[in-house]
């Protein structure tokens, strides 16, 4: 039996074959893939026609929510894959207030007729369903293929739809992810495969979308109820660390990571990706740089991964390969909220600091995250302005009530502050649950300083360096550590870590892994 074979498109220089999802100019394949080569194949179809923005929400992304952003941030992205400038376009160009349309009307070749099968399909695209929510692969990774097997039955079609909604990394799509595993559990109870998509996506409901801590509770225990009836699942123990992450269990999030990883390391790059970024905190740099190198050249495709390879080349002071990849990350993923606080965090600690409010503001357009007006009030504090910093804590705390730090600015920066005797309260609360995580004992000193007795602020700073805490230039350029400037043992905590960094860094240059590329300045992206 034959079937039609779909057709083939020349563009310009490009060649588009449809069945076999390729690319190519001068026989050369083009990296176009994922919804990138959905939408070029939609343009296609359509000839040199305007096509607007619903309709292309519509036939490319539906039933996923979207917004015009998205499809302006995937628009750049395929051009970037076919080599394009949106200033002077050769294929794609934008028409003002319509939408998009091809450059010269695509020649469609004559259609072949072959053997029906299924089409061929990248080999990294296999199983990107099956990442995590946290490290998901991106959008690129995630598509519609040209003619989808037909799930084997009502289960599996409703966890594929499932991981399809969790992988699309917006809040809207998280919770019809839920609503969809939910369903498959009530179907089917002990299912873990369904287990571990809700656990994920629970957690990532507190991690990323703002929602309370006990989603992450329950995210937990789902994982552990896997574990408990197969102990070898890979995936349960990745979701089990991903509960342990949103919950601040540094060194148990760890832990289930590289269990993770060790049951499956060519399945779990994600877990040894999510394992560095704790690292990281832990001040674990070098090793920390060293696995997402490992990573990133597994051809893993994970969605924090290029911004974690940022942030420890920013901790290590490599600030312009940092800087490249961090602005990178702001202009091309609008919907990455973790991307979207650190390039204006990474200018107001350089001091950029019309730089960083710019930036923020734009920020400020995207999804929120509580990051963002924390940084919103430690600028307000930098040009003096007290009741635009309480704002600022205040927002962030009305987004995480749950969560402690934001509270404690908003109550240590408020119109009125809190008193010195209320602070002081509030520190030994903190301090007594605090244990060896730094964030908490920075928080610790925080309080102390503002309740007056800053000898005792900068020992716990002291103990948040202990804990792994490396954040020097932060400590450095924000007006929250103003008041312990002229502390002698200020000084000292900074040396502290200017000694800790300078010896991580000597182990990166001296690494035989690290690619000269990744320090190295370069003339463009």
């Amino acid at each position: 039996m034959s079937a039609a074979r779909p057709p083939i498109y020349v563009l310009d220089d490009l060649r588009v074959d449809l069945a076999r999802q390729r690319v190519t100019r001068a026989q050369a394949e083009l990296d176009v893939a994922g919804l990138s080569f959905q939408l070029l194949r939609y343009l296609l179809e359509q000839g040199d026609r305007v096509v607007g923005f619903d309709e292309l929400i519509e036939r490319v992304w539906a039933p996923a929510v979207v917004n015009e952003e998205t499809v302006t941030q995937r628009i750049k992205l395929l051009r970037q894959a076919l080599g394009d400038d949106g200033r002077n376009p050769r294929y794609v160009r934008s028409v003002r207030g319509r939408g998009y349309q091809l450059c010269s009307a695509p020649q469609r070749l004559e259609a072949e007729t072959v053997a029906a099968a299924p089409p061929r399909r990248r080999a990294y695209a296999i199983g990107i369903l099956g990442v995590a929510t946290l490290l998901a692969a991106l959008a690129v990774a995630l598509h519609r293929p040209v003619a989808p097997a037909a799930p084997a039955n009502a289960r599996d079609e409703l966890l594929q739809r499932a991981r399809y909604y969790a992988g699309i990394g917006q809040a809207d799509n998280n919770e019809r992810a839920i609503a969809l595993y939910e369903e498959a559990l009530r179907a089917a109870p002990d299912d873990a495969a369904a287990s571990v998509g809700l656990s994920r996506a629970l957690s990532a409901r507190m991690c990323l979308y703002n929602g309370a801590p006990d989603a992450a509770a329950r995210a937990q225990a789902l994982a552990e109820a896997v574990i408990a009836r197969t102990p070898g699942d890979s995936a349960a123990h990745n979701a089990l660390a991903y509960a342990h992450d949103c919950r601040g269990e540094i060194d148990a999030a760890i832990a289930e990571y590289e269990r993770a990883f060790a049951l499956d390391p060519s399945a779990r790059a994600d877990s040894r990706a999510s394992a560095a970024n704790l690292y990281a905190i832990r001040g674990r740099l070098a090793e920390a740089l060293e696995s997402n190198v490992a990573a990133e050249r597994s051809g893993a495709n994970l969605r924090f991964l290029d911004l974690q390879i940022a942030r420890n080349l920013e901790l290590l002071g490599f600030d312009a390969a940092a800087e490249r990849r961090y602005a990178k990350i702001f202009r091309l993923y609008p919907d990455n909220v973790f991307g979207n606080v650190a390039w204006p965090r990474f200018l107001f600690v350089q001091g950029r600091y019309a730089e960083a409010e710019a930036a923020l503001a734009e920020a400020l357009d995207r999804p929120r995250h509580p990051q963002l007006f924390l940084l919103a009030g430690e600028l307000a504090l930098v040009r003096g302005n007290r009741p635009r910093a309480a704002e600022g804590f205040g927002e962030a705390v009305a987004l995480r009530p749950h969560q402690s730090f934001p509270t404690t600015l908003a109550r240590l920066h408020g119109v009125p502050a809190a008193t010195p005797d209320e602070l002081a309260e509030r520190a030994a609360a903190v301090a007594e649950s605090a244990a060896d995580l730094p964030d908490a004992w920075i928080e610790v000193a925080l309080l102390r300083s503002g309740a007056g007795d800053r000898v005792a602020a900068v020992a716990a700073l002291g103990r948040a360096v202990d804990g792994g805490f490396r954040d020097q230039a932060w400590l450095r350029t924000s007006p929250l550590f103003r008041p312990l400037a002229d502390e002698p043992g200020f000084a000292e905590v900074v040396d502290r870590i200017g000694r800790a960094l300078a010896s991580e860094r000597a182990t990166v240059l001296a690494a035989a892994w690290l690619p000269p590329e990744l320090i190295e300045p370069k003339s463009h992206d």
